[in-house]
């Protein structure tokens, strides 16, 4: 699933339709009782791994689950169009993901201080929603999208290396210092991977996620299904306190 810092980047990307009109809509979630077509395309906004296209009287709530994608200027050649808009100067095509319209109402539940790349990020709101649940593990915290939203499991596993702190520690147990640490690494480390998969060499960049030896130590990476969640997380039992 795209974490957060992939969602900016696609942002930025689609940017370039915005105040251009719809000339032709497509996909098997555009319905005929939603009039889409002459709608300007007013706003685009981000939050954690979902995206609102916001358009005159419409508003499209785009996730790309697991396996969704997308394509600028020409629609791909495959059977899995969920929403296809075509401008005058190319479209945007979404594919094998969730298309929702929601309202504006929908938009204004929504806390945008959570979101570790917003601008709008709070991290001193955050640390006192951790602190109110100590008994969740560090690791479902972070992978919690109430809480840090955009952050996936790339940006938890490297985020815990970089501070030293063990993904199953329970949050009540961690350091003031540590609690911090985490909190402003999640945001570090996410603009890091927008900049590495920017220029594709993210992956190069790992050093906890999927590799074999700690870069620290040289020991062996654990690989377990941690948290509540069961989510896959490395680390090494050397070099990430348990707390």
């Amino acid at each position: 699933m795209p974490e957060g810092p992939t969602i900016v980047l696609m942002k930025e990307n689609l940017q370039k339709f915005v105040g251009e009109k719809i000339i032709e809509a497509d996909g098997s979630e555009i319905s005929e009782v939603h009039n889409v077509k002459g709608q300007v395309l007013r706003e685009i906004k981000t939050f954690g791994k979902q995206t609102y296209l916001i358009f005159d009287t419409i508003i499209f709530k785009i996730h790309l689950l697991m396996f969704g994608s997308y394509s600028l200027y020409k629609r791909k050649d495959i059977d899995t169009l969920r929403l296809g808009l075509t401008f005058k100067d190319g479209g945007m095509y979404f594919y094998t993901c969730s298309v929702k319209i929601v309202d504006e109402s929908f938009l204004k539940k929504i806390d945008w201080e959570a979101d570790v790349m917003s601008n709008d990020w709070n991290p001193e709101k955050t640390e006192k929603v951790l602190k109110e649940n100590p008994k969740m593990m560090i690791c479902d915290a972070l992978m919690n999208q109430d809480i840090f939203s955009g952050v996936g499991n790339i940006i938890k596993n490297e985020a815990l290396f970089r501070v030293g702190i063990h993904p199953e520690s329970l949050i009540g147990n961690l350091p003031p210092k540590k609690l911090k640490e985490i909190i402003s690494e999640a945001r570090n480390y996410s603009f890091d991977f927008k900049k590495w998969k920017k220029a594709n060499v993210l992956s190069k960049h790992f050093q906890i996620y999927h590799q074999k030896n700690c870069p620290k130590c040289g020991a062996e990476v654990s690989k377990k299904d941690t948290g509540k969640s069961k989510r896959t997380s490395f680390f090494c039992k050397n070099d990430q306190k348990m707390y």
